[in-house]
């Protein structure tokens, strides 16, 4: 297939998302693939008869400028040669300001298409249509795989983050009750210490005592019988 008209996909992007609502401009440059992009607002409009996708939960997503871009360049990358679906709605699009009912803006649009050469065929333009729908789908299920693929990685890596700190603050905790309990332990040995250490040292001094007075005792009997002698024995 041919390298699509990037002017196509700003007529794409026009079709279906106004600007007053995506805040997307025309001849904005487009804007990359997004690694981890949102699913479409319940409101994003889906081009032909074929089933829509399930809307995202009320709240959680919005039409995003980029995305309508880059859903905008998948379906110029499908389109092929030759008037089609997307030729048909330029055609309704400029009919939507005439004031014409919906039934008219349809019927001269498509005269006005096969007028341009277009197909008379009507299931050529809900063939197509219906093309750039299994398209949008391929592009969706893509979207869907880097989503997840981004969840692993991402969320994968911030819940193995989350497990590590809750054990480590686990085991932290535990390490706090028993030193908090060695604390205790400690404070409870040092009360008794100070009580050992009264009864020791009066103990000991007591014994110190005892010691000098049996000293002096000893020491006094020889230091008498020493002077007696000399005395007695001459």
């Amino acid at each position: 297939m041919p390298e699509p008209d990037k002017s196509l996909g700003q007529k794409i992007l026009n079709f279906f998302v106004k600007e007053e609502v995506s805040g997307v401009a025309a001849g904005t440059p487009a804007a990359p693939t997004p690694t981890t992009p949102r699913p479409a607002a319940p409101n994003a409009p889906t081009p032909g008869p074929a089933q829509p996708i399930p809307p995202a939960p009320v709240g959680t997503g919005a039409v995003d400028p980029k995305f309508a871009e880059h859903l905008a360049n998948v379906l110029a990358q499908n389109n092929p040669p030759g008037p089609d679906y997307f030729e048909y709605r330029e055609t309704l699009r400029s009919l939507a300001n005439l004031g014409l009912p919906e039934d008219k803006q349809y019927q001269a649009a498509w005269a006005s298409f096969k007028a341009l050469g277009g197909s008379s065929d009507i299931a050529a333009l809900t063939k197509t249509a219906n093309q750039y729908i299994a398209a949008l789908n391929n592009d969706r299920d893509a979207f869907a795989k880097s989503v997840d693929a981004a969840l692993a990685d991402r969320v994968g890596g911030l819940q193995n983050e989350q497990k590590r700190l809750q054990t480590e603050n686990e085991a932290l905790a535990k390490q706090l009750v028993e030193i908090q309990q060695k604390i205790s332990a400690n404070t409870d040995r040092l009360t008794a210490i100070g009580g050992e250490i009264t009864d020791q040292s009066g103990k000991i001094t007591q014994n110190r005592q005892n010691y000098e007075v049996t000293f002096s005792h000893y020491t006094e009997q020889i230091k008498n019988d020493i002077t007696k002698i000399t005395q007695y024995l001459k």
